[in-house]
């Protein structure tokens, strides 16, 4: 079982993605913000496989969360998500094998194929 912490502020965007990837087997871990997912990355060193995160967030914004999670898990996965162009722009200094991202509106089988790329 992948463990996956979600980073999403709206409610029902966070809402589908959680049921799309608990639905395939994985178990997620809901936040509301950038900071409250460092935080739980934080209490649980080596307990996230895979770190999904909006961009553009209030507070610790998506591109901060992903290079600090990084940082201090560097095997962690990271996949980020965005509705603004600008937002996974300044993503792209993430980009490696452990980084992907995907532009909103998606589909969950575009999400899924994007977590199955990043997990191999």
């Amino acid at each position: 079982m992948v463990r996956i912490l979600l980073a999403e502020d709206d409610k029902a965007t966070r809402d589908v993605i959680a049921r799309a990837l608990e639905a395939d087997g994985h178990s997620v871990t809901q936040t509301l913000d950038g900071q409250e997912a460092l935080d739980r990355l934080a209490a649980a060193p080596g307990g996230i496989d895979l770190l999904i995160s909006d961009v553009e967030m209030p507070g610790l914004d998506g591109v901060t969360l992903a290079e600090r999670a990084l940082a201090a898990e560097p095997r962690l996965k990271v996949l980020l998500i965005s509705g603004f162009s600008g937002g996974l722009e300044r993503a792209e200094r993430l980009k490696g094998p452990a980084v992907r991202s995907v532009s909103k509106p998606f589909t969950l089988d575009a999400l899924r194929s994007e977590v199955r790329a990043l997990l191999g």
